[in-house]
């Protein structure tokens, strides 16, 4: 077994051994023709892109890599890591992976002249990340791997105590960008993937130019050891969210029917006994003010019916709570602190066939409703809109109480639940959606992080999805299957009698 344990660590290290000569010549080729509209002619990340993307372009002429296999006091990377950041991109920013599109010889060329701003095409790494013995994941492992996570608050003073990365503090990197913890629940946002040893390396190496540090770090007062660094990595790795995931497949968000009242809160136990829907939400950039620089990214919505009632519970991470008036809000917020909201969008007919209103916000010729909760500012509680647009420049707003809209929110430990609930039918009805049984209804959403300056037409958003209102069992699936029964019986019977021959038919009376 131990032979086994030490032929797998040694698979772990890093070495050049499949690393293959690139040349700076055709590299510079790529790079002028791919690379230079986001890092600039000179490498260091100033273009015409640099102000509308963040985080801003990396600054190659700094020599400064982020995620990089070499050990944490070493500034010069593996050619593999830059290889890596190119073939496969950087998540959770602009940079796409290049793998589809250059060859790998076209990559390792790249990174040859890359490597060139800063000063490196000479040097070669002194030290490699000391991945030791890996522990493998077990229950024992992610439960000591919590407490290490907890302890000091180590790693939960930036990430949280549940790894949403609800940090108290505002981070800033060496440049003075905004930076935000990484929220561990979301491995898809992860810069160098939820792999248990790329996990490790970053607990490791630390990200260099940001507050991530190095907990391998010997002069660290929370240096942890290699076996504890990997109990961490495995519980990490075990935060990663397997209900609320984007699926491609699944754009409808199908809503159950309950007999009797309808949920009242957030956390009714009865949210959790029905489908979860979870959407991409994008930055808006249709009308003005354009947005690009986002920070919520996903939202989750499930839905419940009664015979009078419709219920929808929108779910987001938010990491932080932002109160326009709080000091410690505000502390931590960029400088114009907003309310944070979210936005249901409806049409206001459902439409025939596949024609929709323009998802931002409606057009001309259909009006689409919006059902807006805002969170509420030191001076007023949580509230809730509802607006009839015809696109972004024709607004109306109307009274919410008129069709019985209510709203609650609450926060929580680095997540936004809003519950929102109105009538099905509403009067009169030529203003608002009607909610139908069994109609496949158009739904979008929308969410603003006040902390993130997100307010008005600055915040993200999904395009169309549907909603369905899940007939209710009981009789009427047997019944219509009793009917379908006896009509296949009856045509059966009619092809039968019409397949008979003439003579047949004569010997009956009918020829």
């Amino acid at each position: 077994m131990r032979t086994l344990l030490a032929i797998a660590a040694a698979l772990l290290v890093v070495t050049n051994v499949w690393a293959k000569p690139g040349d700076v010549d055709m590299g510079k080729a790529v790079y002028d023709q791919r690379c230079i509209w986001c890092h600039g002619v000179e490498g260091d990340g100033d273009s015409a892109a640099t102000e509308w993307l963040n985080p801003p372009p990396r600054d190659f002429s700094s020599a400064q890599y982020k995620i990089k296999t070499t050990g944490f006091d070493d500034i010069v990377p593996n050619d593999e890591d830059i290889y890596r950041m190119i073939a496969k991109g950087m998540p959770g920013t602009a940079m796409p992976g290049w793998d589809d599109i250059l060859s790998e010889q076209e990559i390792w060329d790249l990174t040859a002249y890359i490597k060139t701003f800063g000063g490196l095409e000479e040097e070669t790494p002194s030290q490699q990340v000391d991945y030791g013995t890996p522990v493998p994941s077990s229950p024992e492992s992610i439960a000591r791997g919590q407490e290490l996570f907890l302890d000091g608050e180590r790693c939960s003073e930036c990430h949280g105590e549940d790894g949403k990365g609800d940090s108290i503090k505002g981070l800033k990197d060496d440049n003075g960008e905004r930076t935000w913890p990484r929220n561990l629940t979301k491995p898809w946002t992860f810069r160098g993937s939820n792999d248990s040893k790329d996990i490790y390396s970053r607990i490791s190496v630390g990200i260099p130019g940001t507050q991530m540090p190095s907990f391998a770090d010997p002069t660290s007062k929370k240096k942890l050891s290699t076996e504890e660094r990997w109990h961490i990595a495995n519980y990490v790795q075990s935060l990663a969210k397997i209900d609320e995931v984007v699926r491609a497949e699944n754009t409808v968000v199908k809503a159950d029917k309950l007999e009797g009242d309808l949920p009242a809160a957030v956390d009714d136990p009865r949210w959790q006994q029905t489908e979860a829907s979870t959407f991409f939400l994008i930055p808006q950039m249709i009308g003005e003010e354009r947005f690009f620089k986002p920070s919520n990214d996903t939202i989750t919505v499930r839905a419940l019916y009664s015979d009078n009632e419709i219920a929808l519970l929108l779910e987001w991470d938010d990491r932080t709570r932002s109160i326009p008036g709080d000091e410690k809000a505000e502390k931590i917020s960029d400088p114009e602190i907003a309310e944070d909201a979210v936005a249901i969008q409806l049409p206001i007919h459902i439409p025939d066939g596949m024609e929709k209103p323009y998802f931002g916000m409606g057009d001309a010729a259909n009006t689409v409703n919006i059902w807006h909760w805002a969170s509420g500012t030191t001076e007023k509680p949580e509230s809730v809109a509802l607006l009839n647009s015809r696109g972004f420049g024709e607004i109306e707003r109307r009274e919410p109480a008129q069709v019985r809209i209510q709203a609650t929110g609450r926060y929580e430990k680095g997540t936004w639940r809003v519950l929102m609930k109105r009538p099905l039918l509403t009067s009169p009805a030529d203003q608002d959606i009607q909610f139908l049984e069994g109609e496949f209804i158009p739904i979008a959403f929308a969410a603003w992080d006040g902390s993130n300056s997100e307010t008005g037409s600055r915040h993200t958003l999904t395009t169309w999805y549907w909603l369905l209102l899940k007939p209710a069992s009981g009789n009427k699936p047997l019944i219509t299957a009793l009917l379908m029964a006896f009509l296949i019986a009856g045509l059966l019977f009619w092809w039968a009698r019409g397949a008979s021959s003439p003579k047949e038919r004569s010997q009956d009376g009918n020829g």
